[in-house]
């Protein structure tokens, strides 16, 4: 960004300040003349000019690019923007990183001239050495440390409080702040700077006249904690990955302090719709996956309740703008996913869903009009996926959108690019400022003054000109830099240069004439981006899964429990938290695909063994098992003869009917076969739904045919016939046998009677029993109303329409 060398309105600093700090530039003058200074000066002063002075062998420790022995940390400064009156503490440690102890040493500060471009404040922020001429000289006097002695490897605390008015600061603006250890070594036993920290203090203790107006973005976003998988229960029991998001939102986690830290500032809440699913889906209760495929009762209903409850107060009255659900990768999306079919319409259901769901559970209508791209990078077939959802807003970033016209100054935010799209340009040194590691404290105060010094300089470019700007940091800050951010905003909301304000009013704010509108071209976009972007083979992935999703859902009776939560999965699938994470991405994406076919599996066709049929015609039952807990139906059952020449289903080679099966049911249905020559017969079960596409796998079974010919049953009636003769002979003679042993116990008399009785008896048994089981033997069975079935098929559990309950199949999941 081009930037004035110099900005108006910056008057001279008083002759006496800069008498003290420009001894430094008696550099070149002769050793004597800087000795004759020395009556005038500290010691440390003196040894300063000294230095400047010596030899090369002499000023090892003081030279350019050196950062000398002594690592200076400066853990904290207060007040971070000091008005008239107020005194100004830094305190930190020193800690001797040489080989040498150090010796008759003091810690000092150091106020050099204000600076005058945004540049500067790099340059000066780049510097690890000491360099006279450069820095200026200490304070010096009472406002100094004693550091008596400090052994190699060893540290040492220390405090110093100037009066402000003592720092000897002039107009309004940036000032350098360095603190320094100056003390001496064996090998150099004599005063010289042996390590030095540098920072800025921004000086503003009047209001300015004209204020930059200020949006900073307070993202409330995670990564994918939800899986596709519910309990088959009514409340349909959500099933977490882990119980990460609880660690989050529990006290003291990332989550949590976003929000205590964000609730107490004048920000713009970035939401994340299935964060906030996620934290209402725990409250009703969860389920977290364990390594084994089981799962556990998760136990953290009351923190999921107590963290929205303090969102839903905290957002009250405040501007929150609602990214589509689960933030999709907008990049990945326009360079690998939008040439696979059906990808965009993903992100229109994403963001179509993003404010019911907010409002819902937060009960405030968020702003659904606003597209991020990752890190705020933009290019024009990113900027047309953007806003082919609806948003009309996209948040760029100024590393991506360059100033161009070379303007002296920071432009405005909002920029018109065309198609009616405006482009919010966040400044990009204020939104990286805090992406460093900031648990150190020392690493956190030079983050928040440089922070605080790049928006006074974007103050003092052009202080009659009123300017929005807007800060977008990283989407998911840490704990730490969460802290850090709030530290700087509650400085900068407490000066005197810069007023809060909306998202939604900075984009509406009147563009700067001279500000560059052209979208970059996709060759410009940053290789490191695009390296971690989701590939092709992911939204081919995420199709497939719809695809199937498609053919399920019309098959159910309820497809709400089922459609929901995977059209919510596959929307997780292209959340820009993958970006990096390869891997995860993928076995996310493959477990929903997953999940989804073993659901489609519980509707399937039993197994057939093979079949004979005997005759010229005969039913075959197939047996179709509904395991879901819903009912199923718009299916049809086909039954197809792969020789309709030999065996013919129906009157073709194929019929079919139509299948509606109750939840944790099974259900038979008959089909009807005519054959017309002997020989096996390959016969294929296949579900279809209504639309003519296949469902589940077929069932292939062999029919073996032996039809009964004419011949055959001529031979069979003979025989039968034979039989029956040979039965009818055997009864004639048994009758007459009968007859002539009772006409012979006549003649033998009374006292033969008991034998005759027995006799009498064993006989009308026997001509009882022949009689009546000779014709049930040989008369043939009685026919039904329906043809025989096959002994092979399975007994249904149920009658057809049965509603009684299945005595077979898996445990349902769903």
């Amino acid at each position: 960004m081009a930037e004035a060398a110099d900005f108006q309105g910056t008057s001279p600093s008083p002759a006496r300040r800069w008498l003290r700090r420009g001894g430094a530039l008696l550099a070149g003058a002769p050793l004597l003349a800087g000795l004759l200074q020395l009556p005038l000066s500290t010691p440390s002063q003196a040894a300063e000019k000294a230095s400047a002075t010596t030899t090369a062998s002499e000023s090892v420790a003081t030279a350019s690019g050196s950062s000398g022995p002594v690592d200076v940390s400066l853990d904290s400064l207060t007040p971070s923007v000091p008005t008239d009156g107020d005194t100004v503490t830094v305190s930190g440690s020193v800690t001797n990183t040489g080989k040498q102890t150090v010796t008759d040493a003091h810690v000092g500060i150091r106020v050099g001239p204000s600076l005058n471009t945004r540049t500067a404040i790099d340059t000066v922020a780049k510097r690890t050495s000491f360099q006279p001429g450069v820095d200026a000289l200490e304070i010096g006097g009472k406002y100094v440390a004693k550091v008596t002695k400090l052994a190699a490897g060893s540290s040492q605390h220390f405090s110093l409080s100037v009066p402000v008015k003592d720092l000897d600061l002039g107009s309004d603006g940036v000032y350098q702040l360095g603190v320094s250890l100056t003390g001496r070594t064996t090998a150099q036993p004599w005063d010289q700077v042996l390590g030095i920290e540098r920072t800025f203090l921004p000086w503003q203790p009047d209001a300015a006249d004209t204020k930059t107006k200020t949006t900073y973005l307070w993202p409330l976003i995670s990564t994918v904690h939800l899986t596709a998988e519910t309990g088959s229960d009514a409340q349909q029991t959500p099933v977490f990955k882990n119980d990460d998001l609880a660690k989050e939102i529990s006290p003291g986690g990332r989550l949590d302090q976003l929000l205590s830290l964000g609730s107490q500032l004048d920000v713009t809440w970035v939401l994340d719709p299935d964060l906030l699913a996620s934290v209402d889906a725990m409250r009703g209760g969860y389920r977290i996956q364990q390594e084994n495929d089981t799962t556990v009762a998760g136990k953290n209903q009351a923190v999921a309740t107590a963290w929205l409850d303090k969102l839903e107060k905290a957002v009250q009255g405040q501007t929150l703008v609602a990214l589509p659900f689960a933030d999709p990768d907008l990049a990945s999306l326009a360079h690998h996913g939008k040439d696979v079919t059906g990808s965009l319409s993903h992100l229109k259901d994403a963001t179509d869903v993003a404010a019911d769901t907010v409002e819902t559970i937060v009960h405030v209508k968020p702003s659904t009009e606003f597209a991020w791209p990752a890190d705020g990078a933009v290019d024009p077939s990113i900027i047309k996926v953007a806003t082919s959802a609806g948003a009309d807003k996209v948040i760029a970033r100024s590393d991506s959108l360059r100033e161009t016209g070379g303007l002296p100054y920071t432009p405005s935010a909002a920029r018109p690019i065309g198609g009616g799209t405006t482009a919010v340009v966040a400044d990009e040194r204020m939104s990286t400022a805090f992406q460093g590691d900031m648990m150190k404290a020392d690493t956190s105060t030079l983050a928040v003054q440089k922070f605080l010094a790049q928006s006074l300089m974007i103050n003092l470019q052009e202080p009659k000109k009123e300017r929005s700007i807007v800060v977008a940091p990283q989407r998911m800050p840490t704990a730490s830099q969460a802290q850090s951010m709030a530290e700087a905003l509650r400085a900068l909301q407490q000066g005197n240069w810069s007023q809060s304000q909306g998202l939604t009013e900075a984009a509406k704010a009147k563009p700067d004439p001279g500000a560059t509108t052209r979208v970059p071209s996709a060759s410009s976009y940053p290789p490191a981006l695009r390296h971690r972007e989701l590939p092709r083979s992911a939204f081919e992935r995420i199709q497939a899964t719809q695809a199937k999703l498609d053919k399920f859902r019309v098959i159910l009776t309820d497809e709400s429990r089922v459609v929901t939560p995977f059209g919510r999965a596959i929307e997780r699938g292209m959340s820009s938290s993958w970006r990096g994470r390869t891997a995860e991405a993928a076995d996310f994406r493959q477990g929903v695909e997953t999940y989804l076919d073993g659901l489609m599996g519980l509707v399937h066709l039993i197994q057939k063994s093979d079949a004979k049929l005997s005759g010229r015609s005969a039913t075959i039952p197939v047996t179709v098992q509904n395991n879901l807990v819903q009912g199923v139906g718009h299916l049809m059952l086909r039954l197809t003869s792969q020789q309709p020449t030999r065996l013919k289903i129906g009157n073709g080679p194929y019929d079919e009917q139509p299948i509606q099966v109750a939840g944790e049911h099974s259900q038979s249905v008959k089909f009807t076969t005519s054959t017309k020559a002997n020989g096996p017969v390959q016969v294929v079960a296949q579900l279809y739904t209504e639309d003519g596409q296949p469902y589940g796998d077929p069932v292939p079974f062999e029919v073996k045919v032996t039809e009964i010919t004419s011949t055959v049953m001529l031979v069979i009636g003979g025989g039968v016939l034979l039989l029956v003769l040979a039965g009818f002979r055997m009864y004639t003679q048994r009758k007459r046998a009968a007859a002539r042993r009772a006409e012979e116990d006549t003649e033998n008399g009374p006292e033969a009677g008991g034998d005759g009785e027995d006799a009498e008896a064993t006989v009308d048994t026997d001509s009882t029993d022949d009689s009546e089981a000779g014709p049930e033997r040989a008369s043939a069975p009685e026919s039904g109303a329906d043809d025989p079935e096959q002994p092979s098929d399975p007994t249904p559990d149920t009658a057809p329409e049965s509603a009684g309950p299945s005595g077979t199949g898996e445990r349902v999941d769903r």
